[in-house]
């Protein structure tokens, strides 16, 4: 059976140390972060950029874009960037 966006987004959270949310919500700009620190793109903690800064800087790291310019990205991420995010978490577990 698929996966719903929202069971995807909540195995990512569980996998980068967040919490899992029972409504249906997009990622935090924490989360984001915590996301980002996961894939290994480099975000200051104390002074996040935008979210689509990270979005773009997600998909980048992992492969599923050419750069990290936020402006390849529209909008919180679709099903199939979630489950490229998801797999790339994966392949990094020990």
């Amino acid at each position: 059976m698929a996966r719903t966006v929202d069971e995807l987004r909540n195995e990512i959270r569980l996998a980068v140390d967040r919490y899992e949310r029972i409504e249906s919500t997009a990622f935090t700009k924490e989360s984001l972060a915590a996301i980002c620190d996961a894939v290994g793109y480099d975000v200051d903690a104390n002074d996040l950029p935008p979210k689509s800064q990270m979005r773009a800087g997600i998909l980048w790291t992992i492969g599923d874009l050419d750069d990290d310019d936020p402006d390849s990205v529209d909008g919180p991420f679709r099903k199939a960037d979630l489950e490229s995010i998801e797999g790339a978490l994966r392949d990094e577990s020990p």
